[in-house]
């Protein structure tokens, strides 16, 4: 993908995949990707190295057939982030870290409350 914008990767993921996508479905597209961004932490906490591009690209040719199957340009939603940290607008990033065990929007819910459905 070298010189190319993320916007011409998801074209070129909806070429090879979105047919096949569409008839599959966003759920079961879904499913895919999270079982992909398993494989993915896997291998980060195994330290394999020489797997890591491999399923870094997985994931992201997963994450944009399911952007393409809900509507959603990369290329737009990237844009978020083109002047740096959405919130606080510095880059560097100046928002105060979360500790891991919050969640959601504001990151403020407490650990034990169970998440969203």
């Amino acid at each position: 993908m070298s010189g190319r914008s993320i916007g011409d990767f998801q074209r070129t993921i909806e070429a090879a995949y979105l047919e096949r996508d569409r008839r599959r479905g966003t759920t079961g597209t879904f499913l895919w990707f999270a079982e992909e961004v398993g494989e993915l932490a896997r291998a980060i906490k195994r330290g394999e190295r020489e797997n890591l591009r491999v399923e870094f690209a997985d994931v992201l040719a997963w994450l944009s057939t399911l952007a393409s199957l809900t509507g959603v340009d990369l290329e737009e939603a990237a844009a978020r982030y083109a002047s740096g940290c959405p919130r606080c607008g510095r880059s560097p990033c100046a928002c105060p870290e979360r500790p891991l065990a919050t969640y959601g929007e504001g990151g403020d819910a407490p650990a034990s409350k169970p998440p969203r459905r």
